[in-house]
């Protein structure tokens, strides 16, 4: 069973920062091949998200206060699992819980994501909403999403 926890940067242990670290750096640089700089000072005003199943470190995800990342939207980013454990709806349910927790943060802003285009209707579902054309992140397809919390 997967279970989650959440901490702003302020209260992350080590173990914590390494691990979503690491893992961010297996799935988004090696993985994807993508040479980019990771560490982009938003973490340090975030809430970070970690999903475990049975005490294993499983994935990641950040929420991001409004006006750190866009001016008017909070955000959640960075969302990322390991390999073995995709595909079965720990993804979905890790995206449930960071909106879940971001609507209690910030329920009055609207949330915007820059989602990879692949997984465009992985966000649909989730009742984000495609904003704008694709462009290139990274040398990665992606697209603006946003969700109205209020629905």
């Amino acid at each position: 069973m997967i279970r989650f926890e959440n901490f702003h940067f302020n209260y992350l242990k080590n173990k914590d920062l390494y691990n979503i670290l690491k893992l961010r750096n297996e799935v988004f640089i090696l993985e994807q091949n993508c040479i980019y700089q990771d560490l982009d000072d938003i973490d340090l005003n975030a809430h970070h998200v970690l999903a475990f199943i049975d005490d294993r470190f499983i994935g990641h995800s950040r929420i991001i206060k409004r006006g750190f990342k866009y001016e008017n939207y909070s955000s959640i980013g960075r969302l990322v699992l390991k390999e073995q454990y995709r595909g079965n709806g720990n993804g979905f349910n890790l995206m449930k819980y960071s909106l879940n927790t971001c609507k209690l943060m910030y329920p009055r802003d609207h949330i915007k994501i820059s989602a990879q285009c692949y997984l465009k209707s992985f966000y649909e579902d989730l009742g984000f909403i495609n904003k704008g054309k694709n462009y290139l992140e990274d040398g990665i397809p992606h697209i603006r999403m946003i969700k109205d919390q209020s629905i």
